[in-house]
């Protein structure tokens, strides 16, 4: 914490213990599981050699090098520490300087619910797309309380499509807690809007976890069509 207050001396102690757990959930937790030998799960799958540990370990000298060719340990340590210090700064900056802004707008989407968006309450509305919400969305709910979990949110991508994207089951990276309905999945531009019947649909993705519309409307009324269909 002390060192995040170096680099951000004006942040709020809100934001300091939201920032502090972040870190150690992108990055420190990791490293302490891999420490003490807790693997990442009961049956693994396979296994991932791009993490800070294993590209350290890489910089250890291979077992036939030869020592008078290769770097010394201090200059490997140095190695290993500057890639350390990259990558916990990396993490730091995009917590501090994307995540904890992200936050507030989520927050904000999620309390306006019902009067700015739907009144389901099931669905929210993001000002703009690329902002990371899906931790934050989770957290929220739990601080607030929210009684039916989110199921669908709304946002613009970078070429100003509006999409509609399921919300996944907290824990779980491809379930959905509500996924767009099976008939529309797959399907693009005319044949959707037909088979939606709702005008401007672009597409729903054949795993039925994102879609597009051209317009805000449209969007919400896939979001209102699918809620209705699935529930």
């Amino acid at each position: 914490k002390e060192l995040i207050k170096t680099y951000y001396p004006d942040i709020t102690p809100t934001d300091l213990e939201t920032a502090y757990n972040k870190i150690y959930d992108s990055l420190l937790e990791a490293l302490d599981a891999i420490d003490t030998g807790v693997e990442i799960a009961e049956e693994v799958l396979y296994r991932d050699s791009t993490g800070l540990s294993r590209r350290v370990g890489r910089l250890n000298p291979r077992w036939n090098e030869d020592p008078a060719q290769s770097l010394s340990p201090d200059e490997r340590f140095e190695d290993a520490s500057a890639m350390c210090g990259k990558d916990f700064m990396d993490v730091m900056i995009q917590v501090m300087e994307s995540e904890i802004p992200a936050r507030t707008i989520v927050e904000q989407s999620l309390l306006e619910r019902f009067e700015k968006t739907d009144a389901s309450g099931e669905i929210i509305c993001f000002p703009a797309g690329g902002l990371p919400w899906k931790s934050h969305l989770y957290e929220l709910e739990k601080k607030h309380e929210i009684p039916e979990l989110i199921k669908f949110v709304l946002y613009t991508d970078e070429g100003g499509m509006w999409r509609i994207q399921a919300v996944t089951v907290e824990g779980k990276a491809f379930e959905n807690r509500l996924s767009l309905p099976e008939a529309w999945r797959g399907v693009r531009d005319e044949d959707l809007t037909k088979i939606a019947g709702i005008p401007g649909c672009k597409f729903c993705h054949a795993a039925g976890f994102i879609g597009g519309n051209e317009t805000y409307e449209g969007a919400l009324k896939m979001a209102q069509v699918a809620l209705a269909t699935t529930t």
